[in-house]
């Protein structure tokens, strides 16, 4: 089983590609992990990262298109694999599909996580991380037992900047307008699954997978 996962910031779909990894006992592939992977083994890759990121660019597709390939070139992918945050546009949708054709094979779902604007926002400027050890929490869904302050290390919480509700719009409006021709994509290839994520971790688990005709 080969899966995209769309969805915009705070839909989910991080959480919903590691539960499903977990029931089809495929590898969950992410963007950002890929990066950290390249950049701890120093490939040259992983070096063309780094230098990009620090200088703030955005990582050019050539460059995420090759790891995306050396990524699945590993034996881990045989029986499947699902992708998180690749691809992002079109074009990488194309050359994942055209190096998926070389081996034989073809994407089988894309699911998008669909959830109200106004939904978001609350997940998101609800999130408070922790200054020393990063540990994420939520004033209403996960809040710490002191408020304003970290379970595990007493460090204090803070609001980062790309949660404050101002920035949370604009980054679901440019996730819109960059993940509609994305979703038209793979719409217009019978392979795009709305998925309501709303609920439970598990029960949004279960609607894709019912979606998905696999049951359990």
């Amino acid at each position: 089983m080969i899966l995209i996962l769309l969805g915009p910031p705070g839909a989910g779909k991080g959480t919903q590609a590691k539960l499903l990894a977990r029931d089809l006992a495929v590898p969950h592939i992410s963007t950002g992990d890929m990066f950290r992977d390249h950049k701890a083994r120093g490939t040259e890759l992983g070096k063309e990262v780094e230098a990009i990121m620090k200088a703030g660019a955005l990582v050019p597709d050539e460059v995420t298109n090759a790891m995306v390939k050396d990524r699945l070139a590993r034996p881990d992918v045989a029986k499947g694999f699902i992708l998180d945050g690749y691809p992002r546009t079109t074009a990488q949708a194309d050359f994942l599909a055209r190096l998926l054709e070389a081996q034989g094979r073809k994407i089988d779902r894309a699911l998008s996580y669909e959830v109200a604007e106004g939904v978001l926002v609350d997940r998101l400027s609800g999130r408070r991380s922790c200054a020393q050890c990063g540990t994420v929490y939520h004033l209403t869904a996960h809040p710490p037992k002191r408020a304003g302050v970290c379970d595990k290390d007493g460090a204090a919480l803070l609001l980062r900047d790309d949660d404050k509700p101002e920035t949370v719009k604009r980054r679901l409006e440019e996730y819109e307008s960059k993940t509609a021709p994305l979703k038209r994509y793979y719409q217009g290839r019978n392979a795009l699954l709305s998925v309501k994520g709303v609920g439970s971790p598990e029960e949004i688990l279960a609607a894709s997978k019912r979606l998905m005709g696999i049951g359990g």
